[in-house]
């Protein structure tokens, strides 16, 4: 264990789970690399928009709540940008957006519905420039939706 000064920053600088490699980065192919820099971005986003709205919500000077709504909704922007660069490059992200975004059918039975009609299986064919979703990406899936109880 370190003494110094920066041995006892290191010591008490947890990052988040989402922060940083879970391998090392040297074994990691760039693509993998920059859809990780997306997903951090996402995530820098979505909470950006948290605390915008939370900021003006709890203001009660209005012309400060209207330029804390502008920089929110600059956020919402900023995310949906993103999250479309990761749809186009993964296919699984793709295949489920297409399944759950833009409805008008209820959330939690639009899974119930896909499953009844088959729609469970992985996507044919890739669109151009997205990847498969074949488990070696963010698209890959752990059967952990399975694990959901029925109530």
């Amino acid at each position: 264990m370190s003494t110094g000064r920066a041995g006892v920053a290191r010591l008490y600088c947890a990052r988040m789970s989402h922060e940083g490699y879970h391998e090392p980065a040297e074994l990691l192919p760039e693509e993998t690399r920059d859809f990780h820099r997306a997903i951090e971005s996402l995530i820098e986003e979505f909470e950006a928009i948290d605390w915008y709205q939370q900021r003006a919500d709890a203001t009660k000077e209005e012309s400060l709540k209207a330029v804390l709504l502008h920089n929110r909704n600059e956020e919402v922007e900023h995310a949906m940008m993103t999250l479309e660069w990761l749809r186009r490059r993964d296919a699984k992200i793709n295949e489920t957006a297409r399944t759950y975004l833009f409805t008008d059918r209820p959330i939690t039975e639009v899974e119930e519905e896909e499953d009844q009609a088959g729609a469970g299986d992985a996507p044919e064919k890739a669109p151009g420039g997205v990847r498969k979703g074949d488990g070696s990406h963010a698209g890959g899936s752990l059967g952990v939706g399975s694990l959901r109880s029925k109530i």
